[in-house]
């Protein structure tokens, strides 16, 4: 089943039960009015929003709607924990050796990860709203997948059991404050503002046979302004599975149910050709395109984005039908 959630007003706004097409839905009224009282009691709940969601797509629902991406705050508005991996090491690797800088061998064994801030995500069509566009503002193209309760010292097959929802994210990142945060050592903060998510959230059976041992097996399309910039397979450069994840992130403490775990940028390696590598998938970020330029022509030259851009994030079946809605989010400078 797809489930999203609308505006109403308040901080945590109304479940909806969306159609396997994304063209109608249905209020989850009187089975749960918010997404996180559906993952506290989800073997309860989670039965009902299926019959609803089999009647929506079966045409039998009572009271269904058009359902409109724009209406929607993210999946879960605020959640207990924001966790980011970086599972794609492609991406790591390429923007170390951009810096002349190796890859530690201890980040092929355990996966790197974030504890963003999680009281304020951004919907899908919210705009991205920064102080100053000096702070150097960049998108990032990922997968994340929110959790039941997860014990401490969790298994990976613990990990891929306790996998309730799948949607995409925008993690934004302020790369000229990141760069000054990494030096603390004491993690980011200023660098990373609100996150963004998909209008939808899946349940993994709704991906089908894309759905393999924890990896989603999808182009993830990212463009910018308008132009495709990103093509990235999710499935095989994915070097840490979600089970990995969750399991990594519960090494020392549970996880409640409601916690967002996400892949970091979906990411590619490059190829030879013509004695030159090239990135023929694109890139999820801009600072990949960046650290591509350093190590292709000695310099970076791709600038980073401005107030007025836009960054559109989506991936499609095999179809061709978008299964979580698009991210389509403007970049807008903080009111005065």
């Amino acid at each position: 089943m797809k489930l999203a959630t609308y505006k109403d007003g308040s901080r945590d706004g109304q479940l909806v039960v969306v159609s396997r097409d994304l063209g109608t839905a249905h209020y989850a009224t009187g089975i749960a009015s918010r997404l996180q009282q559906a993952l506290d009691d989800w073997n309860f709940i989670a039965p009902q929003l299926q019959d609803l969601s089999d009647a929506l797509n079966h045409g039998r629902a009572r009271h269904p709607f058009a359902f409109d991406a724009a209406q929607c705050m993210a999946p879960l508005p605020r959640a207990y924990q924001w966790l980011d991996g970086s599972a794609y090491l492609n991406h790591v690797e390429l923007v170390r050796a951009a810096g002349s800088s190796d890859v530690p061998e201890r980040f092929y064994t355990e996966p790197l990860m974030y504890q963003g801030g999680s009281d304020d995500f951004l919907g899908p069509c919210d705009a991205i709203v920064v102080p100053d566009e000096a702070m150097g503002i960049d998108f990032e193209a990922e997968l994340a997948v929110i959790t039941a309760d997860v014990p401490m010292a969790a298994t990976p097959e613990q990990g891929l059991d306790a996998i309730r929802l799948v949607m995409l994210a925008n993690d934004v990142s302020l790369r000229h404050l990141i760069a000054g945060e990494v030096e603390t050592r004491l993690g980011l903060v200023q660098g990373k503002p609100a996150t963004a998510f998909s209008p939808v959230a899946v349940t993994p059976d709704e991906l089908g046979e894309a759905w393999q041992g924890g990896r989603v097996h999808l182009a993830l399309q990212t463009s910018w302004n308008g132009r495709k910039v990103g093509l990235c397979e999710a499935g095989p450069d994915m070097r840490f599975h979600f089970g990995q994840l969750i399991e990594h992130a519960a090494r020392t403490r549970r996880l409640r149910a409601g916690s967002i775990v996400g892949s970091g940028t979906v990411s590619n390696p490059g190829v030879e050709q013509n004695g030159r590598r090239e990135w023929p998938r694109g890139y999820g970020c801009i600072a990949e395109k960046r650290a591509m330029e350093t190590l292709q022509d000695g310099a970076p030259k791709t600038e980073y984005m401005r107030f007025g851009d836009r960054v559109r994030i989506e991936m499609k079946g095999k179809g061709g039908q978008s299964l979580f809605g698009a991210i389509d989010q403007q970049v807008s400078p903080l009111a005065p």
